[in-house]
């Protein structure tokens, strides 16, 4: 998530205190991202510095005053409008994890993937009581919620899929030899995914 932008869009709406921004920036997340009233501060420091808000006159401090300039209206617009690049895919720890995994002697990657899909199962359903302990009163707390649960339900449907295939390749696919009865190394690829405009 990139606070700068989400600051730019909390000022679109009238001029704002720093210490203000950090409070809304929080009520407008669910309060599921604690933001440090320093990093707020620094950034507020770097917009300024980019030209895209301004500042009251008054002295450093809580009761600074900051707006918007034309310049940010347009960063925050093209922010808004531009999807996020997710053409390749990002360094996901778990998929690492499964993958080094394969390679590492005693280690039981089915074994691995049961812990992780518990540990997933769980979290869904603490998610899941915090969705229904809040209620559908708080909006932004429970698109979040949401976000979570379907983000979470999809890493625990790839690991389902990563075991079926690992099941697989050990049955239909027999491992390569190796002198010292250890894997051949795994191949290379040097494959991304690009969306053709």
């Amino acid at each position: 998530m990139t606070v700068r932008h989400a600051l730019l869009a909390l000022l679109s709406e009238g001029p704002k205190y720093g210490l203000q921004l950090r409070q809304e920036f929080e009520a407008r997340t669910g309060e599921v991202w604690p933001l440090n009233v320093g990093q707020v501060y620094t950034t507020l420091q770097r917009l300024e510095r980019d030209g895209l808000i301004e500042s009251d006159d008054a002295e450093d401090g809580p009761q600074r005053g900051f707006r918007i300039t034309p310049e940010g209206e347009e960063e925050l617009s093209e922010w808004l409008r531009t999807p996020p690049d997710l053409s390749s895919p990002p360094r996901d720890e778990l998929v690492i994890k499964v993958l080094v995994a394969l390679r590492v002697p005693g280690v039981d990657v089915h074994d691995l993937i049961q812990v992780h899909r518990r540990y997933l199962v769980q979290l869904m359903q603490q998610w899941t009581h915090l969705k229904q302990d809040a209620g559908e009163g708080d909006l932004g707390f429970a698109l979040v919620v949401d976000a979570e649960l379907f983000r979470i339900d999809s890493v625990v449907r790839w690991l389902d899929a990563a075991e079926g295939r690992l099941k697989r390749a050990s049955t239909d696919i027999p491992g390569p030899a190796s002198t010292n009865g250890s894997p051949g190394p795994l191949p290379r690829r040097g494959r991304r995914v690009g969306v053709r405009r």
